[in-house]
């Protein structure tokens, strides 16, 4: 007989939450652990259940599924409750989910086992390690400490009682020695000369000084070891370079021949003359004195053309960093009067300028503190359904920290959520397949059961989706076998085949727990043809019977208890 082939799935619809309530919501649900992350914000419960991957947080703290019921894995075995001798150990499973229905089998959460401590002849703490170098090599009373480590395998930890270190006072008598720490710098001497001699081969030029002590405090000598002495040098020296060059004064060189009388300016002479350039004078030295010619001066007086003094000192620095945009300069001045010029007749002014200006190279650049550029657009909206997480951001580059500035401070990420409104598709899902109906004669109303005539059975699923979610893979809703009813029945042989596993301790708390375990009496359907119907299909027998295996091989019980031990009271009712 062929299974009957149903190829329209079930559709169950997901109903909505009536009242929602504000929640919440988070885009990942972990089905394992039933935890919650990648919050998204608070969000009414039915737009954050859009999703049917989201999860969303319970007035009582827990973390609530949006998806359909699924079990978790089930837990590992925990330890046994008792360290040394007969006790429990057990292992859950929860179910999560929108618990309209609630998973198959909710009772099945908990099993519960015997088990026997294995701690009884461990072996406690080890020895203690040596005690640690005191904390402290001078200067009075420190603090030393030991461990000991708990030589048990680790689920007999609890054995070992008292502390795994422990810790006392140590001194030490040497007084602690004293590094040597320099004084401030003190302030800078006199140049050494008040110009600098640029005539001489050999020119040095002016130079001060300034002293700092070994003082602040002075190192020990007294100590073991002794302190250390500074490091670095106790004198600092540097060139005056900002001093002027020394005057020269002019000396006059050989009588020149007499020559014409030439003039453009008033009345001239006719002259010898000599020059003042033997040397000339430089940077307001004296000019020549006497005559610098034989014969009479011309009455009309000749122009003075300008010469400039020597250059000032450097000034200070225009701040004592340099920003970016504007360098801390320095400036020095010289002045056109060495002579000046003369007015009536006018004489040249000096050449260049009279001021100078240059970078002082041997400051820092000033801290740039960091300053936040604008916030960006919100990004699109990442799902398209069910709720999301906008974000906007923006950088620290107006302008970005420098030179030790400071960071910015704040959020650079700011978020909100997104709402489309739509549910997201719930892919189809099998259930489980149903119990196998009871095996009736399918042509009509005949009782077949304990006797030797075929039967037919059912048992169907349904494909649970919504929101336009893909089909189940597969198309089989309901499928049928051929049977014999052997429920209950007594007229079967049967022959021992073992034991069955020992079941989980029922109740599960309190002093009176037991588990259970029934030897294997397997029913003899020898008499039975394997096939049913005119295609021989293969015949399945349904229900329980009760065949008889007569004695015991052993002549022992045909069941067999066991007393679980060491379980939690029960609640009192």
């Amino acid at each position: 007989m062929e299974a009957v082939k149903v190829l329209l799935p079930v559709v169950l619809l997901l109903v909505s939450v009536e009242h929602s309530e504000c929640v919440r919501c988070f885009a990942a649900f972990n089905t394992t652990t039933g935890e919650c992350s990648d919050e998204l914000g608070e969000v009414d419960m039915d737009d954050c259940c859009h999703n049917p991957q989201y999860g969303y947080l319970t007035e009582e703290g827990e973390c609530q599924f949006c998806g359909l019921n699924v079990w978790s894995p089930w837990s590992s075995w925990t330890l046994c409750n008792n360290l040394c001798g007969e006790g429990v150990r057990q292992r859950r499973r929860t179910c999560f989910g929108l618990k309209e229905s609630g998973c198959t089998n909710m009772n099945d959460v908990l099993h519960i086992e015997p088990c026997n401590g294995t701690c009884c002849d461990v072996k406690a703490w080890d020895s203690w390690l040596p005690w640690s170098p005191c904390s402290v090599t001078c200067g009075g009373v420190g603090v030393r400490k030991r461990q000991r480590t708990c030589g048990s395998p680790p689920e007999c930890v609890e054995v070992c009682s008292g502390p795994s270190q422990e810790t006392e006072s140590c001194a030490s008598n040497n007084a602690c020695p004293v590094h040597g720490g320099w004084s401030s710098w003190s302030a800078w001497g006199q140049c050494s000369g008040t110009c600098i001699d640029d005539q001489r081969s050999d020119a040095v030029i002016p130079s001060r000084v300034r002293q700092r002590t070994c003082s602040n405090p002075a190192p020990s000598k007294d100590t073991i070891p002794k302190g250390d002495d500074c490091p670095g040098d106790a004198h600092q020296s540097q060139y005056c370079s900002e001093l002027p060059n020394c005057p020269v004064n002019g000396n006059w060189g050989e009588w020149a021949q007499p020559g014409p009388c030439s003039v453009t300016c008033g009345e001239g002479l006719q002259l010898s003359v000599r020059k003042c350039d033997n040397p000339s004078p430089k940077y307001g030295g004296e000019y020549c004195k006497g005559t610098s010619s034989r014969t009479s001066v011309c009455q009309s007086p000749c122009p003075v053309h300008g010469i400039w003094s020597g250059w000032s000192n450097w000034g200070d620095c225009s701040s004592s960093c340099h920003f970016e945009s504007k360098p801390a300069t320095k400036t020095r001045q010289r002045s056109c009067s060495n002579p000046s010029p003369s007015s009536n007749p006018p004489g040249q002014n000096c050449p260049d300028q009279n001021s100078q200006t240059e970078r002082c190279n041997d400051l820092p650049f000033c801290p740039v503190d960091g300053s936040w550029g604008s916030w960006s657009s919100f990004s699109p909206c990442p799902v398209t359904c069910g709720v999301g997480l906008q974000e906007s951001i923006r950088r620290c580059d107006n302008p970005a920290p420098k030179y030790g500035g400071r960071a910015c401070s704040g959020e650079r990420r700011i978020t909100k959520t997104c709402f489309t409104k739509v549910h997201c598709p719930v892919h189809g899902e099998w259930t489980e397949w149903s119990e196998w109906s009871k095996c009736k004669y399918p042509f009509g109303d005949k009782d077949i059961n304990c006797k030797r005539i075929g039967g037919k059975q059912t048992r169907n699923r349904e494909c649970v989706r919504a929101h336009n979610g893909s089909y189940c893979s597969g198309t089989k809703l309901l499928e049928s076998q051929v049977c014999y009813d052997v429920d209950k029945c007594r007229n079967l042989k049967g022959t021992w085949d073992g034991w069955e596993p020992w079941r989980y301790c029922v109740p599960q708390c309190g002093e009176n727990s037991k588990r259970l375990r029934f030897r294997k009496c397997k029913p003899d359907y020898s008499s039975y043809s394997p096939t049913i119907g005119r295609q021989g299909d293969e015949a399945h027998f349904s229900g329980t019977p009760k065949p008889d295996c007569g004695p015991t091989p052993d002549g022992g019980p045909k069941y067999e208890q066991q007393k679980c031990h060491n379980l939690p009271p029960c609640p009192e009712p």
